[in-house]
């Protein structure tokens, strides 16, 4: 999304006078408007979506009667949380796609970042993980959810495994071809419609898709991340989607919603 097409979607609001040097810090680097303390239009015609700071830190939300909550990055409290607790550790799918095993932790580069929920999991499970994220309305709450959490000493060593870079992921991609640092594993989880009918995961995929838009580069990403990998590419899917255009996975890990279908490229020592 253009600046200008971002411009007409997207307002920047501080939550109370303290917060409006910082929001007019967000409006200028996203090249928006700033509104009044605490003035959510009442009308997605006037614009869609908000952008909140406070003493929270920064959220989106739709605009409207009747719209879903705010969204933000959250990786101290709430389901990321839980699964840090409960997840299942190096037994969950996740963890076996992209190559963990004792004494193995690849260096990941997951190029679809969104609210970074499996980048934070495999930073839980001891991976270093660059997370690329094409929106800057994203990207900016990425960092403001980084930037709180390292203040939560229980969440610290993890988020030191995490960094952000603000790129589209095929741009990204393009510029570790060959580098010695490469990433090892590149991990891609394009946008598609999920099947979970829970009110969270509706609000922020119509957040994502009214806001950013489908991906529609996952051939290009595919062949991208093909060039750039080290070792592997791993690619989630709904369970029953055929796989993205391009090569044939070298196998696929399948569970009862998803899959990760693996190309692999190099044995992980």
């Amino acid at each position: 999304m253009t600046t200008n097409q971002l411009a007409k979607q997207l307002v920047v609001i501080p939550g109370s006078e303290a917060y409006v040097a910082k929001a007019s810090e967000y409006a200028t680097q996203l090249g928006v408007d700033i509104a009044a303390v605490a003035s959510l239009p009442e009308s997605m015609d006037q614009v869609p979506f908000a952008l909140i700071c406070d003493a929270s830190g920064i959220s989106v939300v739709q605009t409207g009667p009747k719209a879903p909550g705010a969204v933000k990055v959250d990786f101290v409290t709430g389901a990321v949380a839980h699964r840090r607790r409960f997840g299942g550790g190096a037994g969950q799918q996740i963890a076996k796609a992209v190559g963990i095993k004792p004494g193995i932790r690849p260096r990941v580069a997951d190029v679809t970042a969104g609210l970074g929920r499996d980048s934070f999991v495999l930073a839980t499970l001891g991976c270093e993980v660059t997370l690329v994220e094409r929106s800057a309305v994203i990207a900016m709450l990425l960092q403001d959810g980084l930037d709180r959490g390292v203040r939560d000493a229980e969440v610290y060593d993890i988020l030191s495994r995490m960094s952000l870079v603000a790129d589209e992921g095929v741009n990204y991609l393009n510029t570790q071809i060959g580098m010695e640092q490469a990433p090892e594993v590149v991990y891609l989880d394009p946008m598609f419609p999920h099947s979970n009918k829970s009110a969270e995961v509706k609000k922020e995929m119509r957040l994502f898709r009214l806001l950013i838009g489908d991906d529609t580069d996952t051939a290009e990403l595919l062949a991208a991340a093909l060039a750039a990998a080290k070792n592997r590419v791993v690619v989630k899917r709904p369970r029953k989607a055929p796989p993205i255009s391009g090569p044939a996975p070298s196998f696929k890990i399948e569970g009862k919603s998803g899959r990760f279908d693996i190309y692999a490229l190099k044995k992980l020592v």
